[in-house]
C-alpha cells in the first residue's frame, strides 16, 4: 500500500491499482502473467514463421490461423506490458486519452478474436459439408475480405465506448481497481451519467456474443451432421481432430470471457480480485494454448512445426 502514497494521480491522470487485495502478492503474480505472455508470443510468432515460409501452408485455413496468431499477440501486448510495470515498479499512473487508447484497442482486437472464429467456424462448415465448392466459396482473397470486414465491424462497434466516456466528468477519486483500462471500472470513476455507457456496453456485449454464437453453434451443428454421415473412419478421424481443435479454442475463448463478464456485471458479492483474474484468464490464455492446441491436431502444420523446431 505504500506505493499509493507516493502516486498522486493529476487533473486527467488515473491510477491502476493492479489486484486489489493481493498488492503484496504482486511481484509474485507477475512471474505468471511474464511467462504466459513470452510463451504466446514464441508459439504465435512461430505460426506466422511457418505459414508464412511455407507455400504448401498458403490455404484458407491457414491464412485464417495467421489472423488469430496476429490477434493472439496483440490482445495481451495491450495488457500484459503496463500490468508488469503496475507489479514491479508500482509505475501505476495512465493519462485519460491512454486509458482510452489502451480501451479501445483492447475491445475492439477482442470484438476481432472473435469474428475470426466465426470465419474459421464458416470455413470448416464449408470444407466438411461442400467440399467440392471449397475453392470457390473461400479463397485467400475471400478470407482476407472477410477479415476486412470483420475489423471494420469490431471498429464500429467499439469506438462508441471510448467518445461516450471521454464525454463524461471524471471525479477526484481516480483509483481504478484493475490492471488496465476496462470499460465498466473507468465507467464507474465518472460522477455524470453513465446509464447510456451501460447500456450500450451490455448490448454489444449480448447483441455480438450472443450473434457470434449462434453462427458458430450452427456451423458445428451441420458439421457435426455431416461428421456421422462420413463411413470412411480414417476421413472420420480426420475431419474429428480438425474439429475438435476448433472447438477447444473456441471454448478456451467464449467460456472465461461470458463467466468474466457476467460475474463482473452481476457477481457484487465476489472479491474485486477473482473479477480481475477471471478477466485476464481469456486474454493470457487462449494466445498461449492456441498455437500449442493447432500444433497438436493439425497434422500438416504440425509436421512443420517439427521441422522448424529441429533447425532451432
Amino acid at each position: 500500500m505504500a506505493a499509493f502514497n507516493v502516486t498522486h494521480a493529476g487533473p486527467s491522470t488515473f491510477i491502476l491499482v493492479g489486484l486489489p487485495g493481493l498488492e503484496a502478492a504482486h511481484i509474485w503474480i507477475a512471474i505468471p502473467f511474464s511467462v504466459f505472455y513470452l510463451i504466446g508470443l514464441l508459439g504465435n510468432f512461430m505460426i506466422l514463421l511457418i505459414v508464412g515460409k511455407e507455400q504448401t501452408l498458403h490455404k484458407p485455413m491457414y491464412l485464417l490461423l495467421c489472423m488469430l496468431a496476429l490477434s493472439d499477440i496483440a490482445t495481451p501486448t495491450f495488457v500484459v506490458p503496463k500490468a508488469l510495470c503496475i507489479f514491479w515498479f508500482s509505475l501505476k499512473d495512465i493519462t485519460l486519452s491512454g486509458c482510452l487508447t489502451q480501451m479501445f484497442f483492447l475491445h475492439m482486437v477482442s470484438l476481432m478474436h472473435s469474428a475470426i472464429l466465426v470465419t474459421m467456424a464458416f470455413d470448416r462448415y464449408v470444407a466438411i459439408c461442400n467440399p467440392l465448392r471449397y475453392t470457390t466459396i473461400l479463397s485467400n482473397a475471400q478470407i482476407a475480405k472477410l477479415g476486412v470486414v470483420g475489423l471494420a465491424r469490431a471498429v464500429l462497434f467499439i469506438l462508441p465506448l471510448p467518445l461516450l466516456l471521454s464525454r463524461l466528468p471524471f471525479c477526484a477519486n481516480r483509483l481504478i481497481p484493475h490492471m488496465q483500462c476496462e470499460h465498466t471500472a473507468v465507467a464507474k470513476m465518472s460522477c455524470g451519467d453513465i446509464s447510456v455507457n451501460r447500456t450500450y456496453g451490455l448490448v454489444l456485449f449480448f447483441i455480438v456474443n450472443g450473434l457470434d454464437l449462434t453462427l458458430i453453434a450452427l456451423s458445428y451443428g451441420f458439421i457435426i451432421r455431416a461428421i456421422f454421415r462420413i463411413s470412411s473412419k480414417e476421413a472420420h478421424q480426420k475431419t474429428l481432430n480438425t474439429c475438435t481443435a476448433h472447438l477447444c479454442v473456441m471454448l478456451m475463448y467464449y467460456t472465461p470471457s461470458l463467466f468474466s463478464n457476467l460475474t463482473h456485471r452481476f457477481g457484487q458479492g465476489i472479491a474485486p480480485y477473482v473479477h480481475i483474474i477471471l478477466g485476464n484468464l481469456y486474454l493470457l490464455l487462449p494466445p498461449m494454448l492456441n498455437p500449442i492446441i493447432y500444433g497438436v491436431k493439425t497434422k500438416e502444420l504440425r509436421d512443420k512445426m517439427g521441422k522448424y523446431t529441429c533447425i532451432m
